[in-house]
């Protein structure tokens, strides 16, 4: 209950997260130049896996001590489960009330503020900002720009792969804490779903790309995306009449926004490809002139 038991599902969570980030580092390493469709489909595969887990180990091999959880068959949880005991704890860890507030014709009534939350993601980025001043931060970007440069300066590419990740997957674990005790409801099945799509989305049109995003474009995708929750519905019902197209256009603009953007990160990467063939011509082109004619060139 309560703050101890988010603490605790850190806690637990935290060696998963390590073991799953080590899996797709090592996979990942494994098949470089393809890494997004391969971690496309080891998103399914962990997923599966996590599906049987839930859906026929706990309560047949996995002890589940509430009954309340489990299926009527015996094993299985249910697709929904309440976390009353933890709900809203960090939001309401230190209160703050604002209101009630009116503007104009808009009675928003008393606005909770939830100060925790917003310190411990000023802390996130507090540690962002200190670590990528660090030595494996400055490693960790110079391989994001270019892999073979930053391996013939003798950073370690694939180690350095592999922490990045398993950096990513812990921290995703502590968001995803954080986002359950704020929800207060678990969707057993589709919740991780939604997390982690909502962020991308939320950073890409934030406007941060495949290869670069910094903290100001979390905040500003945050803020836009929002809004967009807010704005489709209101913009569907008052031109066509109907809230649910305004959510169905929000839904389309989620998820082109992230296949607009892995469309130009590909173009991008074979247009800097083509550059880079070029240049390598050119380059051969005037060394051969350098070196003067060769035997028969002279006729």
């Amino acid at each position: 209950m309560g703050i101890p038991g988010i603490v605790l599902a850190m806690i637990i969570g935290t060696p998963v997260a390590v073991a799953l980030g080590l899996l797709c580092g090592g996979v990942l390493n494994r098949a470089k130049g393809q890494e997004m469709v391969t971690s496309y489909i080891l998103g399914f595969f962990i997923n599966g896996v996590y599906q049987l887990e839930v859906l026929y180990f706990m309560g047949w091999l996995i002890p589940i001590g509430n009954p309340a959880l489990v299926l009527s068959r015996g094993h299985g949880i249910h697709n929904a489960v309440s976390l009353m005991g933890p709900r809203a704890v960090l939001d309401r860890l230190i209160p703050l009330e604002i209101g009630p507030l009116d503007i104009g014709s808009f009675h928003l009534g008393t606005v909770n503020v939830p100060v925790a939350t917003y310190l411990v993601i000023a802390v996130f980025c507090l540690f962002i900002f200190w670590f990528r001043r660090t030595k494996l931060g400055q490693d960790m970007r110079a391989i994001g720009q270019d892999r073979a440069v930053a391996d013939s300066a003798g950073i370690p590419v694939d180690r350095t792969r592999v922490i990045a990740i398993v950096i990513s997957t812990v921290l995703a674990c502590y968001g995803q804490v954080i986002y359950l005790q704020n929800m207060g409801t678990l969707n057993t099945y589709n919740s991780h779903d939604q997390a982690g799509m909502f962020s991308i989305a939320a950073l890409l049109i934030g406007g941060a790309s495949v290869s670069r995003a910094g903290i100001g474009n979390v905040f500003l995708g945050v803020v836009l995306f929002h809004l967009m929750f807010i704005v489709a519905p209101m913009a569907g019902k008052n031109l066509i009449g109907q809230a649910q197209i305004g959510e169905y256009f929000r839904v389309f603009v989620s998820y082109g926004i992230i296949a607009v953007a892995l469309v130009l990160h590909a173009w991008k990467r074979r247009r800097d490809r083509v550059e880079a063939r070029g240049a390598l011509r050119g380059g051969a082109l005037q060394g051969s002139d350098l070196r003067g004619p060769q035997k028969g060139e002279a006729e």
